[in-house]
Formats: structure tokens, sequence, C-alpha cells
């Protein structure tokens, strides 16, 4: 029998069994799909040697006046500007207190200091700014209290601790002569409220607040949901807002700031500011009109009460006239269907806004109206704020158990690998899925976390050009495509940023290790898989272009069984035994052919690599197979 030639469709389904799929890819980690074909995707490597404190789920990027590159990104502790390699800490201030408002006391032996301040407002993990604060009397002295802390604990609504530690970052511990009280001016400065890493949610006895409600008892799902901490932001000219969601809009001014990094201040307190919202899901500036405008906020007449579906936008090239006259632009819209705002989403053309229930389109129509706003879809779900991607004019999401576009109507997405995403999810944490955009190769990611994991561990990719699918595991927690930068950025759970697409290797480590990618075929069976196969020779056909390697190699592995529900690898009684039943074969550049023998009612095909340096692409490999009988 001639050689046979291995070609399979693109994309991976996981829709069917393997047996079903015959002719198509069934598994898959680190690849993608060009021009039909799979290959490696490519490396990461740091983008700063600094790291940020908490986990990052928001990425934003803006070139200012003199033509420097700046970079906003939030975490559930923090909000920072990164300019070249360094992180600025820019985390607006929630209050400031009084000169002598704030008393220290200090326990002999101990590196743990509690801060008495009235009705202080703070809770565990917060972050306050001592100065003007005087030594205890021994150890503990005015270079200690005058920095920084995160707050370890909060015994009271008046007390809370911390652990002493020096401008080194070492502890600090007590004696016998810290029992002073830091003076009359110490002055305590508090940044906004840390937010949650992860969604809480629960009911009954022990849910939310300890010992709320008798035991067994049930609470509003409205009291014990806290959901994790999100930002959006958008820059307004060179100058960036910030919303922390569910919270306050911040402006940071670039001309002001930009040397010193001061810290952003609430937009309400920007000179000049007339009627602006304190409290949004959302923020962004329409790029085709350049008005401010925010999801989920609170009315012009009720400030501070947030109304989660009304939309207010500002006076047109202006971030402080909110008040709506009729000699400006500035003014309100409400939906009409749903409980809140999820999320919204510029387009080129307008910008569809979702709620937990329908989808909705927001067009400029100047004035007098300004906008209008259209329902476009109801019973329409998304996963949560961060799960939308616009793509020009097409919009994708991932929503509950299904994927959508929407190209002027919307559309379920065809998904080969649906049950699979589904079927293994964390449904909890779902507020944490994100939609990344790589445009260079035609693909909206999803990062998503699996069943069993609290955080991000996968991603699954839509390549909306060849409308194929395929996945992977990767720790990330936020996503900004190429543009501004030459790569696309990620954050990742180790609080580091990377420059996806650039080089071949995990740079997380160093030196820099492999990425272990592989594709997988379905079982190919010779006529209707009746007799056994016996295959005797492989002919690779794979390319090595692109890899630093001075000897660069792929895996390929050839694997039989006798049942479409067997497993591989396993013995037969049958079986003859010098033959073995999977074959795996390192095949360099120039191999030509490599000799096997595997026999079977059916086999797969597997390609893949796990070393450092190394870019491959497969071709079309052939396979000498000839139907076989057992004795």
């Amino acid at each position: 029998m001639p050689l046979q030639k291995l070609q399979f469709r693109p994309g991976v389904n996981r829709e069917t069994t393997s047996y079903t799929n015959e002719g198509g890819w069934f598994d898959c980690e680190k690849i993608r799909f060009r021009s039909g074909v799979p290959e490696k995707i490519g490396g990461w490597t740091k983008n700063s040697p600094n790291t940020f404190l908490g986990t990052c789920r928001a990425l934003h990027s803006w070139v200012d006046l003199d033509g420097d590159l700046r970079t906003g990104l939030g975490t559930h502790l923090k909000y920072y500007i990164k300019e070249g390699q360094t992180y600025y800490d820019v985390t607006p201030v929630r209050s400031t207190t009084s000169a002598g408002d704030v008393t220290f006391s200090a326990t002999n032996g101990s590196s743990t200091i509690t801060a008495t301040d009235s009705s202080h407002g703070a809770v565990v993990g917060d972050f306050v700014t001592f100065s003007g604060a005087a030594t205890l009397g021994g150890l503990i002295t005015a270079d200690v209290l005058n920095q920084e802390y995160q707050i370890v604990s909060v015994p009271t609504a008046n007390t809370f601790t911390f652990t002493a530690k020096d401008t080194s970052d070492a502890e600090v511990t007590a004696n016998s002569s810290d029992s002073g009280n830091g003076g009359s001016s110490v002055v305590g400065t508090y940044q906004i409220n840390i937010g949650l890493d992860s969604t809480v949610l629960g009911t009954g006895w022990g849910a939310g607040t300890w010992g709320r409600g008798t035991w067994n008892s049930a609470v509003s799902l409205s009291d014990i949901t806290k959901v994790l901490r999100l930002w959006s932001h958008d820059n307004f000219g060179e100058d960036l807002l910030i919303n922390v969601r569910d919270g306050n809009i911040f402006y940071w001014d670039t001309s002001a700031n930009g040397d010193s990094y001061a810290r952003a201040i609430a937009l309400s307190t920007v000179s000049g500011a007339v009627s602006a919202p304190t409290v949004a899901k959302q923020v962004l500036v329409s790029d085709r009109d350049r008005h401010v405008i925010v999801f989920g906020c609170d009315p012009e007449d009720n400030e501070g009460t947030q109304d989660p579906l009304l939309i207010r936008f500002s006076d047109q090239e202006t971030v402080t006239t909110w008040n709506s006259t009729a000699t400006n632009t500035a003014g309100s819209l409400r939906l009409g269907s749903g409980s809140e705002i999820i999320s919204a989403v510029e387009t080129r053309q307008q910008i569809l806004v979702f709620t937990d229930v329908s989808l909705h389109a927001m067009q400029f129509l100047g004035p007098p109206f300004t906008y209008g706003i259209n329902l476009i879809s109801e019973n329409t779900t998304i996963m949560g704020p961060l799960a939308a991607k616009a793509v020009d004019d097409l919009v994708f999401w991932m929503g509950i158990e299904d994927f959508y576009v929407y190209d002027g109507r919307v559309q379920k997405l065809p998904c080969s690998v649906k049950a699979y995403v589904f079927n293994d999810f964390n449904i909890l944490q779902k507020e944490k899925v994100f939609g990344a955009l790589n445009s260079a190769f035609d693909e909206i990611w999803w990062f998503y976390p699996s069943a069993d994991s609290e955080t991000i561990d996968r991603y699954v990719v839509y390549n909306y050009v060849q409308k194929i699918w395929y996945y992977g595991t990767m720790a990330r927690t936020a996503w900004l495509d190429r543009g501004i930068t030459n790569n696309p950025i990620a954050a990742g759970t180790d609080n580091f940023l990377y420059d996806h697409e650039n080089g071949l290797d995990d740079g997380s480590t160093s030196p820099a290790s492999a990425i272990t990618s592989y594709i997988e075929s379905s079982q190919i069976d010779i006529g209707d898989g009746d007799g056994f196969v016996f295959i005797k020779r492989l002919v690779p056909d794979v390319t090595f272009d692109g890899s630093s390697s001075t000897a660069p190699t792929a895996s390929f592995t050839l694997k039989a069984r006798s049942f479409p529900g067997g497993a591989y690898d396993n013995s037969d009684a049958n079986s003859i035994t010098q033959s073995t039943k999977a074959s795996t074969t390192t095949v360099e550049q120039f191999t030509n052919q490599v000799h096997v023998r595997l026999r079977g009612r059916s086999f797969a095909l597997r390609v893949g690599s796990d070393e450092t340096e190394v870019k491959w692409r497969l071709g079309s490999p052939r396979v000498d197979i000839r139907q076989d009988g057992r004795r």
C-alpha cells in the first residue's frame, strides 16, 4: 500500500468522541493554527524585573504629549502607573486624619503595633501611611513609624494593628522603653479600601460577617455576595480616568503629576467639577465624540446613591461638566431591561452595553439628545464585566454555557470545544474571566478558572478569520494587545508583567525554560476499522523555521488501540510480543523517515516539543499503513 498522507481539519473538536472525529484534531497545548496547520505559540519574557502588589486585572497604555509611554495597572490592592520599568503607586486616598488623631502602643518583645483612630473605616489588608510620629522611646523610632504599612488585623472599629519594620523591610521588635504613643502630631493617610481577590458567596450561618443571624439561618445574597476588585480606565487626552467597580471615579492629571506621580484624586474634586458622579461600575471615553461616559452610576440629583442601570455622560470635550443644561451635551439614559449593567464595550460605530439579561446599543446622535439607546437582544448572558472584546465593529464574548458574536445582530458562535470548557469551569469565580485580543494572529483568547481552581489556569482561543477553536493552560489575569507596544502584555499570577509572542520560551524562570506544546489527532483507521492496522514507517513533515536552537527537534508519537473505547498503550494477550502499542520518535530537522512497528484497528498522531529555543510547525506527514491480521 502506498504512503498515506495525514491531513487534518484545522481546529480542535471535543464535541464528539475521538473516534467520530476522524480526520480532525482532538487535544492540544500551547499551539495555534496558521493557514490551517498547527504550530507552537510564541514565548514570553518579563516586561520589567520589578513586581507589583496584588493580582492585576486591568491594563491600559497611552502616550502623553511628551511622547512618554505609560501603562495603568489595577490590582486588588493598588493602582499603579508604570513608566519605563518602574511602577508608581497612585492609589487614591480615602481619608486623612487631623494631627494627633492617631496614637500607637507597643508591647515589649513584639513587633505588632496597635494604632488607635476613632472610626478609622479600615479593613484587613488596607494601606495607611503615617507621618509626624515621634519615637515610642525605644526601638520603635520615628523612622520606623513614618512610612506606609499594610493593616494586619482590625480588632475594633477604633483600632487596628500592623507589623513594625525598618526602612529595609526587616521586622523591628519593641523593647521595654517603647512606652510612648507617637506624640500629638501623628497623621494617618488611608488609601481606598482594598478589594477581594476572589468572589465570596455563601448562605446560612457563618456566611458574611461572623455570627450574623441565628444558627443555620439564611441571609440575603445581596448581603453576602462580594465580587472581586475590578478596575476600568481610559485616557482623556493625555490624562487618565480610573474607576474602581462600584466605587468612585478618579482622575490623574499627567501634566501636573507626570514627574511626581502624585495620587489620583476623586473626579468630583477636580477644579471646576460640577455634578460629577461619585460611584459607578465602569468608565470609558468615547473616541468618536469625546464624551466621558459612566455606567451604573449615581444620578445628578441624588449624589452617592448608585443606580445600577443608569448611564451618564459629561459635556463634550470636558471631564468636569456633568450637569445637563440646554446649552451643553451632558445628560443621562436609563436602561429598561435587566437588574444591573455588567459591561460596556466600544466599537467603531457604537457602544454595546450588557446587562445581566440583555444587550443594548448606544449611539451618538448629537444635540439635543446626544445619545440614543436601543435594545438589541434579550435573554443574552455574559460571563463577567471583562468577558467581551471588540474587533473593529465585531464584539465577541463568553456567556453562560455559550460564546457569542455581535456583527449587527447577536449570534451564538458554533464552538467545537464548548463542552470541554464549560464542563470544567469554576462558575463561582466567573467574574475573573477576561477576553483578550491577539490581533497579530486574528485570535480572541478567554482566560478562565477550571473547576478545581480558584485562580485562572486555562484559556480557550477563537480564531475569528479561520473560525476555529483551540485551548491550553496558562495563568494570566489581564492582557493588553499590541499597538502602542510592540508585543501583547499580560499579567502573571507571580506579580510580573510579560511581553508575549516574544522569544520561544517561558521567560518567567531564569534561565528561560521550555514551553511544552503538542497537538494530538483523533483516531484514524483503515476503511471502516474492521481490520487490524500495521504501521511500519513514518515520513515526518515539520519545519523549524524561527528556532534559535542549532539542533531543534520535535517528537512524533503514533498510538494504536484495538477498540474505540480502549486505552492507548494497553497490552493485549493476542498482541505480537515484539510489537509495541505506542511508538515515540524524536524527529530532527533533516530526518527523512522513521521505521516503527505498531498494530491496532486505529491509531492517532501526536506532535510536540518540550525543548528550549524550538519553534515547530507541522506539515503533512505520511505513514506506511497496511491492513493486518492477528495470529
